[in-house]
């Protein structure tokens, strides 16, 4: 293997390769490459996600952190079905990001819920035709962390602007990707397909109602930094096939451990450092997080970046409490609906 080749692996297959290599040379190989990466993805992300606030304003970076997450996912799983209708259905997936978080923002309770159902259940079915692949959890976390970031006035117009350069982007990394793939495959065949017997269509339904309801708990208790919960709460629908209730019990204990161990280890950290050294926190939990392999692990350094980003707005200790608070909010609420959900649809259709 080349070390280009390793670069383009995630840290689960090259731990797996380093622990399965004989020869010390490889195993330093894929040790270098597994660091690389890391710096790699935090050198892209802060060059372009960086120059994005001077110039669209910083409330329009959150933007440019989905077109780099959409970058990175695009580049090794396409939707399922062939290249025109993909690039149609990716332009209609910015769109959705771009405008209905601001409809649901300007809504009461059961219109915002109504229209991030659609909206969340749109994106599953254009992205996740095969929901192992991960597309669905890309989306969803994209379209989460713009509901958790709506603007108005002249920011949405700035916020449109830099959603067409990235579907530019996005759509000629996706055809350089993908060109050859599903060339007889058209959207509407899949979605003509839609039946509650197919696991991945009662999966599409789930993320649907789970994200769309707690969302609308969360506007009408007006909690603050409810896309924290949401996040929260999207990993534990995530859960796809095998023991659902098992996968789920796990990953609410492994959510609520890392998001405790990581808010811990931020507050220790800005704590004792010097205030001139704190931006620092944001890529170290970036290449961290790029060498992680555990979800627990992985939750506790997300928690660097995000709770650098709160502290500016609510202070240490209450950004801290936050963060745990609406973890368990969320993951709580994602745990108990993903059970009901089993027990209501998936063990009813799957019989049938």
């Amino acid at each position: 293997m080349r070390f280009y080749d390793a670069l383009q692996l995630g840290p689960e297959i090259l731990k797996k390769k380093i622990k399965e290599e004989e020869f010390p040379p490889k195993r330093r190989m894929l040790y270098l490459a597994m660091i690389t990466r890391a710096l790699l993805i935090v050198i892209l992300a802060t060059a372009l996600i960086g120059p994005v606030g001077p110039v669209f304003g910083p409330e329009n970076s959150c933007m440019a952190v989905v077109i780099f997450c959409l970058i990175l996912g695009i580049h090794f799983v396409d939707f399922g079905y062939c290249m025109s209708d993909s690039l149609i259905f990716l332009g209609v997936s910015f769109l959705i990001l771009l405008i209905c978080p601001i409809l649901a923002s300007s809504s009461g309770p059961i219109a915002a819920g109504l229209i991030h159902f659609i909206s969340v259940f749109l994106l599953m079915a254009i992205s996740s035709d095969r929901p192992e692949m991960g597309n669905g959890g890309l989306f969803s976390f994209a379209y989460i962390l713009m509901v958790g970031n709506a603007v108005h006035g002249e920011l949405f117009y700035k916020r449109a602007v830099l959603a067409l350069i990235g579907y530019i982007l996005c759509s000629f990394i996706y055809y350089k990707s993908h060109k050859n793939k599903n060339k007889g495959v058209r959207f509407f065949h899949l979605a003509a397909k839609f039946d509650l017997s197919s696991a991945k269509c009662r999966w599409q339904l789930q993320m649907a109602l789970g994200v769309s309801l707690l969302f609308a708990l969360g506007s009408t208790l007006n909690i603050e930094r409810m896309m924290w919960a949401g996040f929260a709460c999207a990993s534990m629908l995530g859960c796809y096939m095998g023991n659902i209730t098992l996968k789920v019990r796990e990953r609410f204990f492994q959510r609520i451990f890392g998001v405790i161990l990581g808010s811990a280890i931020f507050y220790v950290v800005f704590k004792s450092l010097p205030a001139k050294f704190h931006f620092i926190l944001g890529p170290l939990g970036g290449i961290f997080l790029g060498l992680c392999t555990e979800y627990k692990y992985k939750t506790a350094m997300n928690c660097l970046g995000a709770l650098m980003l709160a502290t500016s707005v609510y202070g240490l200790e209450y950004s801290v409490l936050l963060r745990i608070l609406n973890n368990f909010l969320g993951a709580a609420f994602g745990f108990v609906f993903t059970l009901i959900y089993e027990k209501l649809i998936n063990q009813r259709f799957e019989s049938k």
